[in-house]
């Protein structure tokens, strides 16, 4: 069976690992290339876009794809839109593993904001001292805030304006919670900033902040795209191929 794999995150790179090991998949996952390292796959691999979601589905068709499985980030929605078109006009089942979102638990202090926009506001609001870990899209939000301090933490440095008043940190997770803790404290943070992403790879930041007490903004998911089924784990993705074949 030949599989689509949009991918760039760790949910994918697992999904194409466990797939290799079976010889009745052909697995091609595709990389967005929005950052300049990316982490590669096993398996064949593609990086760079498809113009769009008529290009998708031209390259679907062109090579034979049975099935496409949408593994992007849940902020991805651009992706995720044109994979949802794109899968339906060529007539092949699109299977999103979409990662469980991150709830608040006893100890935590959430502020709810709809987008980076909505985040920006609130932060000026109050805070002296922001973490923004939201990656390096959306941080222009942030750049008209006059009262706040950021620590700006991404992959790759953001190319669009950032608030005057900052220090950048290029890094990539997984993040150890002591570190995060001790990044907090030296930089004497007053409110986390964080897209709703869910899994483990950057959750130590809200393990952190509840320990510190620190507040967190937590900017939601944007609505999903349409998909055939929506599947919340790899084991689950696999297990689901496995009965297409």
């Amino acid at each position: 069976m030949n599989v689509l794999i949009l991918g760039g995150t760790s949910e994918s790179r697992l999904l194409a690992a466990r797939l290799s090991q079976d010889s009745r998949f052909a697995i091609m996952t595709s990389l967005a290339g929005r950052v300049s390292d990316p982490q590669l796959p096993e398996g064949d691999s593609r990086v760079g876009g498809f113009g769009g979601a008529d290009g998708l589905a031209t390259w679907i068709h062109a090579h034979a794809i049975e099935v496409v499985v949408d593994a992007t980030h849940p902020f991805a929605a651009t992706m995720s839109g044109n994979a949802a078109i794109a899968a339906a006009s060529v007539g092949v089942p699109l299977l999103r593993l979409n990662r469980p979102e991150w709830t608040a638990g006893a100890g935590d202090v959430w502020l709810d904001a709809s987008t980076p926009a909505d985040a920006a506001r609130m932060v000026e609001s109050f805070s002296e001292r922001a973490f923004l870990t939201i990656g390096r899209l959306g941080v222009w939000a942030f750049a008209g805030s006059s009262r706040t301090w950021f620590l700006i933490r991404s992959i790759d440095a953001p190319v669009d304006e950032l608030p005057s008043r900052h220090e950048l940190v290029l890094a990539r997770g997984p993040f150890d919670i002591d570190d995060e803790i001790a990044t907090m404290r030296e930089h004497r943070i007053d409110v986390v900033v964080s897209k709703n992403s869910g899994g483990a790879m950057t959750e130590g930041k809200l393990v952190a902040a509840r320990r510190l007490g620190i507040p967190v903004v937590m900017i939601a998911r944007p609505p999903a795209s349409p998909s055939d089924h929506v599947i919340d784990s790899v084991d689950g993705a696999v297990a689901w191929l496995r009965t297409r074949l």
